[in-house]
């Protein structure tokens, strides 16, 4: 078993843990949060974690009717032209807290006397130290370089952040039963394993999905990149049917997360235009009454509360892009040129 294999399957203990450790501190953070006047939020973060800052924009924006954005890093770093955070509540999000551009963000929303949170998993980095709060991930040392247990804690870690700033923090919360639906999404990996086989020879696709799990596409593509080093590409599936489809010819991979009912419609109708394209579909689905496409179906479990879904629908993509890497050749715990830290100026 690698080392990526190992980490992958860890994520369930992980999360208990974080929820176990974080929850009353966090619910301390919410409180504090909730007596100043914030209108809007800012998320710094790169690779991964800019990944779960897109599923931070999807949960402070439904859960609390704020505005996010993600910031520019070089405005800040490099062209020394930060804009004004009046009002805002800065986010940084690192693993390591070590990327000098993240934590210029903190520094500057400091300096503008906002609130600012740090989510990390090294309470002791420059990004911690930076920001007025701390949310530690309390993910352990992740060996792998592609990271898998500390893109989940990010997003239980947003979640937990989100709730606290509604009051909602409650214990038992609806976060407390995810790392059970966890271990049952783990259960997919031999599904996961016959998908892989069926675009093992492709060196490029599309990932495409929307709503809650946007961020999902963007982590299952990136994970493909990193490990297998498909050309994999992540779409709205909004944006995809407006031009990029194009692309699409018999035999083309197409990656479908297909989870939660908001919008099962609009997913439905793309798969069967996809089908009469003659794309490759592989679906990762949570209903498992729907007619499955003949290509591959990765099952994903159902009866989550959508906007938690991320943290459950993106094990199955994991275990998809560990297993195309295999079935490529590739050694999944050492990807070529890249780094466990990389630090962007």
């Amino acid at each position: 078993m690698s080392v990526l294999h190992s980490e992958i399957l860890e994520q369930p203990s992980v999360i208990r843990r974080l929820l176990e450790m974080e929850t009353d501190r966090v619910a301390s953070i919410g409180r504090s949060l909730a007596a100043q006047d914030i209108r809007y939020v800012v998320i710094a973060a790169r690779g991964t974690s800019d990944n779960a800052a897109r599923y931070g924009q999807y949960v402070f924006g439904a859960q609390n009717h704020l505005a996010v954005a993600l910031a520019t890093p070089s405005l800040y770093s490099v062209y020394k032209r930060p804009p004004r955070l009046e009002g805002a509540l800065v986010i940084g999000i690192s693993q390591s807290g070590q990327s000098p551009d993240i934590v210029s963000v903190l520094e500057e929303a400091h300096r503008q006397g906002v609130a600012t949170v740090a989510v990390t998993n090294d309470p002791a980095s420059p990004l911690a130290a930076a920001a007025r709060h701390v949310l530690e991930l309390h993910v352990g040392q992740e060996q792998s370089v592609a990271a898998t247990k500390t893109y989940t804690a990010q997003l239980a870690a947003l979640a937990l952040l989100s709730m606290s700033m509604t009051g909602a923090l409650i214990r038992p919360s609806a976060l407390d039963s995810i790392p059970d639906v966890m271990e049952q999404a783990l259960g997919s990996e031999q599904a996961a394993r016959a998908a892989a086989e069926r675009m093992v020879h492709s060196n490029r696709c599309v990932v495409v999905g929307r709503g809650f799990n946007y961020a999902t596409t963007f982590e299952v593509a990136l994970k493909m990149k990193e490990l297998s080093y498909v050309e994999a590409e992540p779409y709205s599936s909004a944006d995809f049917e407006h031009g990029p489809i194009a692309m699409v010819e018999p035999g083309f991979p197409v990656v479908l997360v297909n989870v939660a009912e908001a919008m099962r419609g609009e997913m439905l109708a793309l798969q069967d235009s996809l089908r009469e394209h003659g794309a490759t579909l592989i679906v990762l689905g949570d209903d498992q009454s729907l007619p499955r496409p003949a290509d591959a179906w990765i099952p994903v479990p159902g009866h989550t509360p959508e906007w938690l879904t991320p943290l459950v629908a993106i094990l199955p993509g994991q275990l998809l892009a560990y297993h195309l890497t295999l079935a490529r050749g590739s050694d999944p715990d050492r990807p070529r040129t890249i780094r466990k830290v990389t630090l962007t100026r």
